[in-house]
């Protein structure tokens, strides 16, 4: 997948510049922790991925979102 083609999928783009795209949120079956489920689309081979909600949402020490939210035309 070109960069192009992933930024027309993608709902946010990681600290280091991969995008990647939210499924949704889920919880876990043992302690009900929300985690998002999300697929990464570029620059390496597509993937479904979990992290908890709080981690994926945390800001980084420098101030810097870990995923930031990409604008999305309505």
């Amino acid at each position: 997948m070109t960069e192009t083609e992933a930024r027309a999928l993608a709902t946010h783009r990681h600290y280091k510049g991969g995008l990647y795209r939210v499924i949704g949120v889920a919880r876990h079956s043992e302690t009900e922790e929300a985690m998002i489920v999300y697929e990464h689309l570029w620059p390496h081979e597509r993937g479904l991925w979990v992290r908890p909600a709080a981690m994926f949402n945390e800001t980084l020490a420098d101030g810097t979102p870990r995923f930031a939210p990409l604008d999305i035309p309505l």
